[in-house]
């Protein structure tokens, strides 16, 4: 139920002080040098997909088998074909 504007501001200064009085613990702190580190390597990752979607789609355009490409994915042709090949399906299916 939507509180009134009476209510929120009967309970604004319990939210408040619990701000002012924060203090932080040396267990609170993290590295951020780890943050990020941690950032670039998910950003790297999500760039290494898209090379590999990249490369994939052209791999089955020269006419290479999703038995092939899975091989070198190290995984098998039917796992390389769930993962990369709805949106090959779907452009082939489209033209």
């Amino acid at each position: 139920m939507p509180r009134t504007v009476k209510d929120i501001l009967e309970h604004a200064d319990e939210p408040a002080a619990r701000f002012e009085d924060y203090e932080p613990k040396p267990d609170d702190e993290r590295d951020p040098v780890a943050f990020r580190r941690l950032c670039e390597a998910v950003s790297a990752r999500a760039d290494a997909e898209r090379t590999i979607a990249a490369a994939v789609e052209g791999a089955r355009t020269s006419g290479y088998s999703w038995a092939f490409i899975g091989k070198l994915l190290g995984t098998s042709g039917e796992a390389a074909r769930q993962r990369h090949g709805h949106k090959l399906d779907a452009e082939s299916s489209s033209t």
